[in-house]
């Protein structure tokens, strides 16, 4: 019961009043506004580090003991946010996870309505297929599994492959929009060559610089996703390395976009690259919706709502809504980042802002 109702408790008029409400499957609103309406988001996700010195041999153990077949579908770690009750999300918008593939294994195929990346970690020899354009794999590419897109998995190499899956899960079940279908074959036929996305959008004359925003999308709005498949290392390094020469900010980030409409490579969610200088440290900033960040390169620490996180290559972090962020190396590093914005700036609810001072530090993670 509330302050409101407890002090009424003494009243047997308005007592009954509540009894009937209740017993009606009905809330008073003035019971309950500053619960509904707070200043501020208020996340049940808190900030979190899951290291890739744990998930790295879990996933071994994983390739050894469990075999990727129909009803598991995939061999996937979730990352599961302590704040969530168990549910097994980084944050409450955003799924992230470790997924490997053992030497010649094939994850089945199968779509679904909510959308997928794969950013790769470490590996050769694998492609995910989507809609018959097999796209090759390899360390630092980003790869989109549009929502309702056939997918499937191969390992063609002698190697464990292992690549971090990020979707917009838990904001399609929140819709009660999710499907899911398996495809009659355990692997859908490839259709020509591969990477067939990638060629085409290279034969029609498009660059790097096409594929990638300085900073973040601020404008563009797409409900269509990305005609480009797969986004390449090769590229991304590039053009952070041309941020970095000409900008000598402590950070250097980019937005992957959708070539033909400069909008998020997906409407669900953004992806990003961040670079941080030797000895650079980024400013503080909060935003509405969720971030997870993967260690490409490098190592250093982040401060999130006054913690500080010390990470390395392969660990992943999670940064709630309007959680104050700033994030440092001392010998350098590259970030991946998947982010909700997408669907806050088509609601017209993303709010960010810079702080003026850095947070200090109040706890160290660990």
């Amino acid at each position: 019961m509330s302050t409101v109702e407890e002090s009424q408790v003494g009243d047997p008029e308005l007592r009954s009043l509540y009894q009937d409400i209740a017993a009606a499957e009905l809330r008073p609103l003035w019971t309950i506004t500053e619960q509904l309406l707070t200043p501020t988001p208020r996340p049940r996700a808190i900030p979190w580090l899951w290291r890739g010195s744990v998930l790295r041999p879990l996933a071994e153990r994983a390739i050894r003991l469990v075999p990727v077949e129909r009803g598991g579908e995939r061999r996937v770690l979730s990352l599961t946010n302590p704040g969530l009750g168990g549910r097994p999300y980084a944050a409450g918008t955003l799924w992230g996870a470790l997924q490997c593939l053992g030497p010649r294994e094939t994850a089945p195929a199968h779509r679904h309505s909510p959308g997928a990346i794969r950013f790769v970690i470490e590996g050769e020899g694998v492609w995910t297929t989507v809609d018959g354009d097999a796209c090759d794999m390899r360390p630092g590419d980003l790869v989109l599994t549009p929502g309702g897109a056939w997918h499937d998995h191969a390992n063609g190499g002698d190697g464990h492959m292992f690549w971090f899956d990020g979707l917009d899960l838990p904001m399609v079940e929140a819709l009660d929009a999710v499907f899911f279908e398996q495809h009659p074959e355990l692997r859908q036929p490839v259709e020509g060559e591969h990477n067939r996305s990638e060629a085409d959008f290279r034969e029609a004359g498009g660059t790097a610089r096409d594929t990638m925003v300085a900073g973040a999308v601020r404008g563009p709005l797409d409900a269509a996703h990305s005609p480009l498949l797969v986004y390449r290392w090769t590229d991304t390094d590039a053009r952070l390395a041309e941020l970095a020469a000409s900008d000598p900010a402590p950070m250097a980030s980019v937005e992957f976009t959708n070539p033909h409409s400069g909008a998020s490579v997906l409407p669900t969610l953004s992806c990003g690259m961040h670079r941080l200088r030797p000895g650079g440290t980024s400013a503080t900033t909060r935003r509405s919706g969720n971030r997870v960040y993967v260690v490409f390169r490098g190592e250093g620490h982040s401060v999130i709502e006054g913690r500080r996180f010390d990470w390395t290559a392969g660990d992943m972090f999670v940064v709630p809504s309007w959680a104050a962020e700033r994030h440092a190396s001392e010998g350098g590093a590259d970030l991946f980042s998947l982010g909700d914005d997408p669907v806050l700036r088509a609601l017209g609810i993303y709010r960010e802002e810079t702080l003026p001072q850095p947070q200090p530090v109040t706890d160290v993670f660990g």
